[in-house]
């Protein structure tokens, strides 16, 4: 058993095909097949489901899997930390991102990345449940999410401030002439939403509901992109946090403030306080710190 036949079960519970994890882990599709069999006989245990093509893990395949992503943490882990004592700052820093908040994650990868010109990043967009389910599982180093519900005794935290949220729309197709809206006045457009059961979606839905109110919803989706993409076909407006940047993407996009529209909880970047903690967390965390304060000052 190495650590190449564990990134070849990873990537392929992430891609759920045979092909794209082996060209995720730049190997021949015979290649990666072949040592996720060795790895079979060497568990006496099949792992996958196969058929036509890739159906599934098995039973025991599940389970072999989260250990596979733990051994893999820990490994990564390692080798960050004896960079560290190094006085060096490499690997692969595993952030979760809420889609939608105040904060462009460029504001913190792009000051890190300049700091620590030999780190990468892997970034993942989650809601604020599944980022904590990732910390506490080690499949992730940190977190930029909405604090609700974040126990204290398992997460350290620094606070970001909560997302102010306005209408994004297209001038070639709505026009407003007000320098902010009403939660009434946007009830009557048609609006692209966020997918149900994020913290950015129920406080919209609780604004809505708290003055009596049912939004004219035509479309839903777990991409902000999409929801960038039907506003620009003037299919309808949406709820997007200012200061996000998102309508900077054409000339046409314009956000306007939504009177008394924010998010019940404050955004913030987690971190895990119990052990695996990779010194590369605990570094980006710190430096992250620095970075906020700077553009607070």
């Amino acid at each position: 058993m190495d650590i190449k036949q564990l990134k070849f079960l990873i990537a392929l519970d992430q891609t759920r095909h045979f092909g794209k994890a082996a060209e995720l882990c730049h190997v021949t599709q015979p290649a990666l097949s072949m040592r996720i069999r060795n790895l079979e006989e060497e568990l006496d245990l099949v792992l996958i489901e196969r058929g036509q093509r890739f159906e599934g893990f098995t039973e025991g395949g599940e389970r072999v899997l989260a250990w596979a992503r733990s051994v893999l943490a820990a490994y990564d882990g390692l080798r960050s930390e004896a960079a560290n004592c190094r006085g060096e700052l490499v690997g692969n820093l595993r952030l979760g991102i809420v889609p939608l908040s105040s904060l462009n994650p460029m504001a913190l990868v792009q000051p890190l990345f300049q700091r620590y010109p030999e780190l990468s990043f892997q970034l993942r967009s989650m809601s604020s449940e599944e980022i904590v389910d990732g910390l506490m599982r080690n499949q992730l180093d940190l977190g930029l999410c909405y604090l609700e519900h974040v126990d204290p005794e398992h997460f350290e935290s620094l606070e970001l401030g909560t997302t102010r949220m306005g209408l994004l729309y297209d001038t070639r197709h709505f026009q407003f002439e007000q320098a902010e809206l009403s939660w009434e006045e946007i009830s009557s457009l048609p609006l692209g939403l966020l997918t149900r059961g994020t913290h950015y979606r129920h406080s919209i839905a609780l604004n809505f509901s708290s003055r009596g109110l049912d939004p004219r919803s035509i479309l839903e989706s777990d991409s902000t992109m999409h929801l960038v993409q039907a506003v620009s076909t003037g299919m309808c407006c949406a709820m997007m946090p200012l200061h996000s940047g998102v309508e900077s993407l054409s000339e046409e996009l314009r956000i306007l403030p939504v009177i008394g529209a924010t998010t019940m909880a404050p955004m913030g970047l987690l971190m895990r306080r119990t052990e695996p903690r990779s010194a590369l967390a605990e570094r980006c965390f710190e430096a992250a710190r620095e970075i906020f304060m700077e553009e607070a000052d």
